[in-house]
């Protein structure tokens, strides 16, 4: 082990508690949005702070990226670090949804950075084949975040309101800027070289990315009224990409550098990261729905459901991150547990609504287990094909395809519900949009006939949901089997 190494090992809990911090705060504030809704009203318009969130940390990545490629990676971590605090503190102060949504913003694009960041050290500091020890920590991180978010938020709500879901985000930033200053400060691997940042490029990404994330978010609503909307927005997210490939050819320093993100193992692995992402997010998005609705199971047992999703998954992370350490082999793993994730996905399609709800733990562990396989593999995997000098480039391309990912397949699995619903042809799809708009609360304001047929239609329609599971894995598993850089 090299000095540098030795060192980035000391510091390694700070940059895994900051991407703790850059997860937690992406699901942490779900939970207080009712209470946001009652204090400033407008329950209609609320999930623009979630959307803006992601807006802004999905077009921080690839500027944060090229910065940090260009000028050295620790200080633009304070960079992120003093963007995101200054979000946190206008989230709390924020006395109108409009200021809330701006500050959301603020936020979001301090939290992709750290994310962007943060993965790119690992990848300066440690050779490709013992970052996926290290990947492994960061994915179960990630998993044990997307569990405690909710339920922090949901505390922290009651108890002392829900501007202190954004106060109690302050002490983790600061513990992130103390345990960073271990971090040994690498020069640029492109110190010396005259940089322009590229300004076309990040304003067509912007409009591009924020019309496919609003496009999708307003899609997946399902509400006839909106459909024009996403559809113009998807329109204008195709134009905007269009120019913008054809900006990046020309500019000396591109925002995304194609070369790098159209290399085959690169651009397969994306995709593969993207279907994976997308089948699990989809799941935690309906699953306590089809629970609740089809199953009958109360709110707090549903959600802890999801628990077994995260266990999975950081499980399924761990051994792939240490198989990768001590094989070299890389994509083996996901090439190998991927199918069988499919597998267990087709299964619940044909067996949910009369399996009994003691087998169903056992089964998403497995499936979650197969596909978190993928995610320390997917970011060792694009770093080593990208090289030390686009380090950046290939981390931010990981939290783009995911965040893309995750949008996608929430949208894809409420659009394959609601075909479902409409081709069994009762009438029930306009249900399924109060349904997805209000929660499994809509079911009480039913009388008890029409909710036990609405839900012997939804048990048939939520199939679906484990259907666009597999599909999703599917892909997954033949991107994985393609990948050509597979030993490190």
């Amino acid at each position: 082990m090299t000095e540098g190494e030795a060192r980035f090992r000391r510091a390694f809990p700070g940059i895994a508690l900051t991407i703790f911090l850059s997860a937690v705060d992406q699901t942490i504030v779900a939970t207080a949005l009712p209470a946001i809704a009652a204090d400033m009203g407008g329950i209609e318009r609320t999930s623009w702070i979630l959307v803006a969130y992601l807006v802004a940390a999905t077009c921080a990545a690839p500027v944060f990226g090229q910065l940090g490629d260009a000028f050295g990676r620790k200080p633009l971590l304070y960079v992120a670090l003093s963007i995101f605090t200054a979000g946190c503190v206008a989230c709390a102060l924020a006395t109108s949804l409009p200021m809330l949504v701006t500050a959301r913003i603020v936020q979001g694009f301090g939290g992709g950075a750290l994310l962007t960041m943060a993965q790119a050290l690992i990848g300066e500091a440690i050779p490709p084949r013992e970052r996926g020890r290290y990947q492994a920590w960061i994915a179960g991180s990630f998993s044990f975040a997307s569990a405690f978010g909710p339920v922090a938020g949901g505390y922290a709500t009651q108890l002392f309101g829900w501007r202190f879901v954004f106060v109690m985000l302050l002490p983790v930033a600061a513990a992130c800027a103390l345990l960073s200053l271990r971090l040994e400060r690498v020069p640029a691997v492109r110190r010396g070289v005259r940089f322009r940042f590229d300004w076309a490029g990040l304003v067509l990404f912007i409009v591009a990315v924020a019309s496919a994330l609003v496009a999708l978010d307003r899609g997946r609503r399902l509400d006839p009224a909106l459909l024009p909307m996403a559809a113009g927005l998807a329109l204008l997210a195709v134009a905007a990409t269009l120019l913008l490939l054809r900006v990046e050819r020309a500019v000396q320093d591109p925002l995304l550098p194609l070369a790098v993100f159209t290399e085959p193992s690169i651009a397969r692995s994306y995709l593969l990261s993207a279907c994976v992402v997308g089948a699990q997010v989809g799941l935690i998005s309906f699953l306590p729905v089809w629970l609740q609705t089809v199953r009958g199971m109360a709110i707090g047992p549903s959600g802890l459901m999801l628990l077994s999703l995260s266990l999975g998954g950081a499980s399924g992370a761990m051994f792939a991150g240490r198989m990768v350490a001590k094989s070299g082999h890389a994509m083996r793993w996901p090439t190998v547990f991927l199918p069988v994730g499919c597998l267990v996905w087709a299964v619940l399609a044909v067996t949910a609504d009369s399996l009994p709800l003691a087998a169903l733990p056992p089964l998403l562990v497995v499936a979650a287990f197969c596909s978190g396989t993928s995610y320390p593999v997917v970011q060792v995997t694009a770093q080593a094909a990208a090289g030390k000098e686009r380090l950046g480039a290939a981390s931010a391309g990981v939290a783009f395809s995911r965040n893309i990912g995750a949008a996608t397949g929430t949208a894809l699995v409420a659009a394959a519900v609601f075909a479902a619903l409409t081709l069994i042809g009762t009438g029930t799809a306009p249900a399924f949009q109060r349904l997805v708009a209000e929660g499994p609360a809509f079911l009480a304001t039913l009388g008890p006939g029409a909710a036990a047929a609405l839900r012997a239609e939804l048990a048939e329609a939520f199939r679906m949901l484990f259907v666009t599971a597999a599909a999703l894995t599917a892909v997954a598993a033949v991107l994985a089997w393609r990948v050509p850089l597979r030993r490190f």
